[in-house]
């Protein structure tokens, strides 16, 4: 049983463009300039899900994909820091903002805490290992970055040592006993 995850990381919006945590918000309409060398570069899929935000149920849209909205694809909740830019969250909570980088079980921002994204997107993954065919996931980059992650067996405190463009693929495969990573990259057109 052979099992192959691509996921997507959703448009840019305002907030990825300007340094914020993001919050539920659409993509900039510029974010779809090459949704069209994406949506050509997809091999068909047996499941299409996607993140409950707008953002990734936009870039769904803009690549003409059909999906449901599987709440397992969520982008981190960010709590009161939503909306806010990194820099304003530096000078009000440097505290905060240095155990959110240093402890992937802290979520000084009273919202979910990087190891509470990790386990969903672990528990995704052992659904869909027990599944053949093609599941094409739409989502975010924090997501993206943990599944990553979870497959070589990297520690959570590499996270940020991953760099996610907006619409970039990222690819897995499974066996059914293990998932590997296959590709990652930004699809050019």
């Amino acid at each position: 049983m052979f099992a192959r995850l691509t996921m997507i990381a959703s448009g840019a919006t305002q907030a990825t463009r300007k340094g914020r945590f993001p919050k539920d918000e659409a993509p900039e309409p510029s974010a779809f300039d090459r949704a069209g060398a994406v949506a050509s570069s997809l091999r068909r899929a047996d499941r299409v899900w996607t993140s409950p935000a707008l953002a990734a149920r936009r870039t769904a849209e803009a690549l003409g994909l059909d999906a449901a909205v599987e709440p397992l694809l969520a982008e981190q909740d960010f709590g009161r820091w939503a909306g806010k830019s990194f820099e304003a969250m530096q000078a009000e909570d440097p505290e905060g903002m240095a155990a959110w980088f240093s402890d992937p079980d802290a979520a000084p921002h009273g919202g979910e805490s990087l190891a509470a994204v990790a386990r969903r997107g672990a528990a995704l993954m052992e659904r869909l290992a027990g599944e053949s065919g093609h599941t094409i996931a739409l989502t975010h980059a924090v997501p993206i970055r943990a599944a990553i992650l979870h497959v070589l067996g990297a520690p959570l405190s590499s996270v940020w040592k991953i760099d996610i463009e907006p619409l970039s693929l990222t690819e897995f495969r499974s066996d059914g006993r293990r998932w590997v990573l296959h590709a990652s990259g930004v699809a050019v057109g």
